[in-house]
């Protein structure tokens, strides 16, 4: 009998699951607290509802028989007690906890010996003028909320004592800003019977005032050695965590050529997802490969691509348009993919395209046509 799957969260992460889960025909509920979230008319069964309450959550995961996220800021208490009942819960809530908390998550890097940028944890702001005082060795270095910081949201630089009115007042963790050469990101799937399976490396390039990914390179233009390094990083990090499912592993290189954790999502991530038209399994597909317990799929890609994020535009807010997409879609090689959102904002994540080419050359051409090509206004 095919189980009854839940998905706390019904954004862009949950859609592109949903398309996925389609093709098997497997019955998919969703929870979100947007009556219009992008998943609403698709899945199963919708639910409106807040993810961070008990209640709501508890009683969402009596319905179904496996329960999965496309969010980490989920309630975990209700978690814990659904997996205590019996239910199954993957990634599993010991994992979503430790994640959820960015001090937790740095402090597990070191506890497992796996490499990460110095850090130390701090309570209050004025811990971190101290540090500035007693530690000036870990300056220029990046104030991160412990908890509740996503998209860029929740980091700030910290250069020196003239910024440290720009720290947190709340508990954090500040970490040695890392002189990095590239940043990049390995996906990697583990299912129940502990099978592990990585995606090719990514080179990721960031926008410059958002921090988050602006587009990225599959495969990472990197050394066989460095290659190796990441996804042994990877493959380690996740079999520490002993997580079913997925777990980004978002990655720096650093200028001396060391690899170095940055932070890990346990889920679907921005940094897979032209695997839906580059490779064999998408990231999506080995997300339900890996909690059903499936044999995990081949991760190969096809050919070289790319994935470029469409934000909204700054300065517009209101019904979402497209323009340019005629011109795009015109364009070899060339998969836009929509995330439902009827209202567009300045910068937010409205849509992604991939872009796939036999030439590197040629593949940086169309990311910069794409780039210029497409805006998402109002």
């Amino acid at each position: 009998m095919t189980p009854t799957i839940g998905i706390l969260g019904g954004g862009q992460l949950g859609l592109m699951l949903l398309q996925a889960a389609i093709d098997w025909n497997l019955r998919v509920h969703i929870l979100d607290p947007d009556a219009e979230a992008p998943c609403r008319n698709l899945c199963t069964k919708f639910t409106q509802g807040s993810l961070t309450d008990y209640d709501t959550v508890y009683q969402f995961g009596q319905a179904v028989d496996v329960l999965t996220i496309e969010i980490e800021r989920v309630n975990v208490e209700a978690l814990e007690a659904l997996e205590r009942e019996g239910k199954r819960v993957f990634p599993q809530p010991s994992v979503i906890r430790v994640i959820q908390d960015k001090r937790l998550q740095k402090q597990f890097y070191r506890d497992h010996n796996l490499p990460t940028a110095d850090f130390i944890l701090t309570e209050t702001r004025a811990d971190v003028a101290l540090l500035e005082i007693d530690q000036p060795d870990l300056f220029p270095a990046f104030h991160k909320l412990g908890r509740d910081g996503y998209d860029g949201r929740g980091v700030q630089r910290i250069a020196s004592v003239a910024d440290v009115g720009k720290a947190f007042d709340a508990p954090g963790v500040l970490e040695k800003a890392v002189d990095f050469e590239k940043e990049l990101a390995v996906i990697v799937a583990r299912n129940e019977r502990g099978d592990v399976q990585t995606f090719p490396t990514v080179e990721m390039v960031f926008h410059p005032e958002l921090n988050l990914v602006d587009y990225l390179f599959a495969p990472a233009q990197i050394s066989d050695e460095i290659n190796q390094q990441a996804q042994a990083i990877a493959r380690h990090t996740a079999e520490a965590f002993g997580i079913v499912g997925l777990l980004a592993v978002e990655l720096f290189l650093d200028k001396q050529g060391n690899v170095l954790i940055n932070e890990v999502a346990p889920r679907p991530h921005n940094s897979g997802h032209h695997t839906m038209r580059a490779n064999v399994t998408s990231q999506f597909e080995q997300h339900w490969r890996a909690i059903l317990n499936y044999p995990l799929g081949n991760t190969s890609a096809y050919q070289p691509a790319a994935m470029v994020n469409l934000l909204g535009e700054d300065g517009h807010t209101g019904p979402a348009v497209y323009e340019g997409l005629e011109n795009l879609l015109a364009m070899p090689g060339v998969f836009p993919f929509f995330y439902g959102k009827a209202i567009t904002k300045p910068f937010r994540k409205m849509g992604h395209v991939t872009v796939m080419d036999e030439s590197l050359d040629l593949l940086r051409e169309k990311v910069e046509a794409v780039k210029t090509g497409i805006r998402v206004i109002s």
